[in-house]
């Protein structure tokens, strides 16, 4: 069956046939035609890392950038780097829509309960008695809304909110920057607010369309490919926001919104990117198109550090306690999430059977509360609380009470949809590199070091160039019988990577060693354990964030981290999988499609605080909205009052089944990524 995938797909590849790249009959092998229901569900053949591919085309096959042998054409490839952030780009990466697979339509699907939004305004404080600090909409302003629980009140209790990013094709580049902010869940005056929003801190109810540090960038942050952030819970408080142009820049939220920007080399197009759990490093999967006739992938490394809010790091003097971050600029070392500087280290070229990365994920391996420390008698403390300037509370991040508390291990990878191939990285030489250089040595070297940092190859942090030994390594590749669609590396646990692939497979891959902190692995020990199968064309696998805990919790009984979030494109779906105790086979627990789910590619789990609850967030590409969907209660835990609602142990339950419409915003343009996390 042939796909057209979209008509700015088809107008590209007819552009490639007028200059001399087009042409040609796709097979099942080069992956042109999008074998709707076909491919052999238990591909993954391991190749090793000298698999076949390699070698360059000339003819690509339909709608593609390789012929069917899976080589790149490097005309094809031009074409399609230079269009990665535009329709036609997405269309590319993203496969085959509803109306190819015929679901466009909406007969037997439900259309979901929800709830009226209901106003702020009351308690704005232009009001009698009130005290949120917003307009109410009669007098011009805007206060936001909420669905869940009441009677409103005046009193806040425990507030808590969350925040995503969200990239999209803009309709209209010049006035859109292609990325909004906007408030996910929030949590307050005895109400729970689910529909995502611009946040009320912002005053208008459009605001959150265009992200506000994006904005002050400039023309140059527009049309971006990429948006990502880290994973670890509570204090991943800032995207990274990668833009077609090679500008990388971070986002913003009421809380956060520390600005800093970075620019790759010139002629690297940026695809995809994964920042490593603790905010140590962002890995950006690139398109070397610097030499047209032959082309290579290549990832680039950017080492991150976290700063005070509204600090800058060449101004010591106005540092503060925010939150327990570093009183200093550690780049590469994990941090609260409030990214203030960044610096490319170097690109790892890919093997040249991988020329055309499509997607990566990043682990290192550590549980969540592994990135906490500890003062010298064991007590819970904070990076602002352990200064590096004393050797002793230094070296004990080295081999002391804190040798724990930062990776020493790491794995990206890394697949490449057209040539149907995963590449495995080995990040420990970068983990351990920075590990002895900030916490081993000297204190008068790493007082030196780091009073050296500049943009310079060999001030701090160094490039690859100055210190080559840092530099990540390939491991293995591994080919599959089916386009890679998307990837995801586990957090912590179980060293596990899923590979899905567009035919809805979803693949499990052991890690052997490779996370693990003592010791090292062989590539022999990555191989594939089992599989599931998922909807047609999974774009995107997302994290489950932490949701209550063993003892309360209602939905995960098996845990959180036993299972991810798959959105099914072609069957616009999401599908909750839930792994078995060893993580060599799954099996689909939960289904959740809507009529009002027109064309989702990406979702994010919303993370709580003090308040357990269960929305998703979705990015609905054709459908040109952010949606929200709750699938569990919603329970005040820090806010257990007799006159206050949605109370344990059973909270406020969802409408008329397991989940409900929580709402939606109508975007200027096409989402197609998204991020999001507690803010403090």
């Amino acid at each position: 069956m042939n796909v057209v995938k979209s008509a700015a797909f088809a107008v590209l590849i007819a552009a490639l046939a007028a200059c001399g790249g087009g042409g040609g009959g796709g097979s099942s092998a080069g992956g042109g035609n999008a074998g709707v229901g076909s491919g052999d569900v238990n591909a993954g053949a391991g190749a090793g890392s000298g698999s076949a591919g390699g070698s360059l085309g000339s003819t690509p096959a339909q709608d593609d950038i390789v012929d069917s042998a899976r080589n790149v054409v490097p005309a094809a490839y031009m074409a399609m780097a230079a269009q990665m952030s535009k329709a036609a780009g997405l269309s590319y990466r993203y496969g085959p829509d509803p109306v190819a697979y015929g679901t466009s339509g909406n007969g037997g699907r439900p259309t979901l309960s929800d709830r009226a939004d209901q106003s702020y305004d009351p308690i704005s404080i232009r009001q009698p008695n009130g005290n949120r600090g917003c307009v109410p909409a009669a007098q011009g302003g805007y206060c936001g809304t909420w669905q869940v629980g009441g009677p409103l009140v005046s009193d806040p209790g425990d507030y808590s909110s969350s925040i995503l990013h969200a990239a999209y094709v803009a309709d209209t580049p010049a006035q859109s920057v292609g990325v909004a902010t906007l408030q996910s869940i929030s949590m307050g005056h005895n109400t729970f607010a689910q529909k995502p929003e611009s946040s009320w801190t912002t005053g208008t109810a459009n605001s959150g369309t265009n992200d506000l540090n994006a904005q002050s960038y400039g023309q140059s942050a527009r049309d971006p490919v990429a948006v990502g952030r880290c994973y670890r819970t509570g204090w991943c408080t800032t995207s990274l926001m990668v833009f077609q142009n090679g500008l990388i820049g971070t986002a913003g939220s009421n809380t956060a919104s520390n600005k800093t920007t970075v620019q790759l080399a010139a002629n690297k197009v940026p695809t995809a990117v994964s920042v490593t759990p603790g905010g140590e490093f962002a890995l950006v999967t690139v398109w070397d198109t610097s030499q047209p006739a032959r082309p290579r992938g290549q990832i680039a490394v950017i080492a991150l550090a976290g700063l005070c809010a509204g600090c800058s790091p060449d101004n010591p003097g106005g540092w503060y306690d925010n939150w327990g971050e570093w009183k200093g600029v550690f780049p590469g070392l994990p941090n609260l999430g409030n990214i203030s500087y960044m610096k490319v280290l170097g690109y790892v070229d890919l093997p040249d059977a991988l020329r055309a990365p499509t997607e990566i994920s990043s682990s290192t391996g550590m549980e969540f509360e592994g990135y906490r420390v500890h003062t010298a008698n064991g007590d819970l403390s904070n990076y602002w609380a352990l200064p590096l300037s004393d050797e002793s509370i230094r070296r004990s991040f080295y081999n002391g009470y804190n040798a724990s508390a930062s990776a020493t291990a790491g794995v990206a990878v890394v697949v490449s949809k057209s040539e149907q191939r995963a590449a495995f990285i080995d990040l420990r030489p970068l983990f351990n590199f920075y590990r002895e250089k900030y916490f081993n040595g000297s204190q008068s070297d790493f007082n030196a070091m780091v009073a050296g940092r500049g943009a310079g190859a060999s001030q701090w942090p160094y490039t690859f160039d100055a210190a080559p030994a840092q530099k990540p390594v390939l491991i293995k590749t591994e080919d599959f019988a089916a386009k890679p669609t998307a990837v995801n590396v586990r957090l912590n646990g179980a060293a596990r990577a899923f590979i899905a692939t567009q035919e809805g497979q979803l693949h499990i891959y052991d890690l052997g060693n490779y996370l693990r902190a003592s010791s090292g692995g062989a590539a022999s020990e990555i191989v594939r354990r089992g599989g599931v199968s998922v909807g047609r064309n999974p774009t995107h696998i997302a994290y489950v964030k932490p949701h209550g805990n063993a003892n309360t919790r209602t939905i995960y009984t098996q845990g959180y981290d036993r299972e991810v979030i798959v959105t099914s494109r072609g069957d616009r779906r999401l599908e909750w999988v839930q792994f078995a105790g060893d993580f060599n086979s799954a099996s689909v627990r939960k289904t959740l499609s809507d009529t009002r789910l027109v064309d989702p590619i990406a979702s994010e789990d919303a993370e709580n605080h003090g308040t357990e609850s269960y929305v998703v967030s979705v990015a609905d590409f054709g459908g040109k909205k952010m949606s929200n969907y709750r699938y569990g209660p919603v329970i005040f835990w820090t806010n257990q009052r007799s006159d206050w609602t949605c109370q344990p142990p059973n909270g406020c339950p969802t409408l008329g089944g397991d989940a409900e419409f929580g709402g939606s915003y109508a975007l200027p343009g096409k989402p197609f990524q998204v991020g999001g996390s507690n803010i403090p």
